[in-house]
């Protein structure tokens, strides 16, 4: 069953959306089929919402609220969904109790957007695709690191590991398709590009995205009293430095 959302933005932030059912213990918030700026901001805003909620008490069997591009999954325990009059199942009485939430005011704070830049040092043995890419995209390589850092970018979700930033949207000519065979391993700091968006590994792992760069920022850390260096809708800039500038800042971070 897909159920449409309630409007509960202000006239200068609405926009449509619906919830359906992800097996019998979870949801799914969609404000579009379409990545976007605004939709993006609009599934954060919900997510605090619920997030606000869940907190106070007005949302009860919730185990976990998550953010996404233009979604919010919300997982919930079956068992403990109290059923009003009218409701067949948990799944439509949890629907009521969010429509609930998203109609009335909203009174926690959103935290602002940081600034922050991000050092890169782009192509060599830290960006082994680099050359490739910037052939796919019609450009050479110094005209792709050009476009990679002119622009202020946002954080659009963390999701696939722990601190695993994806930011975008990157200028229309940088919208490679991801590598047709991933690589098993890719090096912690490494930057990805495809599709007109960035992210960085925040620790080895497996990939599938063109590797243009490495940063020497520890984008998570188990021991800082924050493990995410980047949150939601961070704003974010690269900027290119050289090799040596590379090593002298790992240095300086450890």
């Amino acid at each position: 069953m897909i159920l449409d959302l309630p409007v509960f933005f202000t006239a200068n932030d609405r926009a449509g959306g619906s919830i359906s059912a992800s097996g019998d213990s979870c949801v799914i918030l969609e404000f579009s089929s379409v990545l976007n700026p605004e939709t993006n901001r609009q599934a954060a805003k919900a997510a605090a919402m619920l997030t606000e909620a869940k907190e106070a008490g007005r949302l009860t069997g919730i185990l976990d609220i998550v953010p996404a591009m233009v979604t919010v999954g919300i997982h919930y325990q079956p068992e403990r969904i109290i059923c009003g009059e009218g409701e067949r199942s948990p799944y439509e009485a949890l629907c009521r109790q969010i429509f609930t939430v998203l109609q009335a005011p909203f009174s926690a704070a959103i935290p602002p957007p940081r600034r922050i830049d991000i050092p890169v040092c782009y192509g060599g043995a830290f960006g082994p695709d680099l050359a490739q890419t910037a052939e796919r995209c019609g450009l050479s390589p110094a005209q792709l690191i050009e476009k990679h850092t002119e622009q202020w970018l946002e954080v659009l979700m963390l999701g696939f590991a722990p601190g695993h930033a994806y930011i975008g949207t990157l200028d229309n000519a940088l919208n490679p398709p991801r590598r047709t065979t991933p690589r098993t391993r890719v090096r912690q700091g490494s930057i990805g590009l495809a599709n007109r968006q960035s992210v960085i590994y925040p620790m080895d792992l497996p990939g599938g995205w063109n590797i243009i760069g490495r940063t020497p920022l520890t984008v998570f850390a188990t021991d800082r009293e924050t493990p995410c260096l980047l949150r939601n809708a961070d704003h974010v800039k690269f900027f290119a430095i050289d090799e040596s500038t590379f090593y002298e800042m790992t240095q300086e971070a450890q």
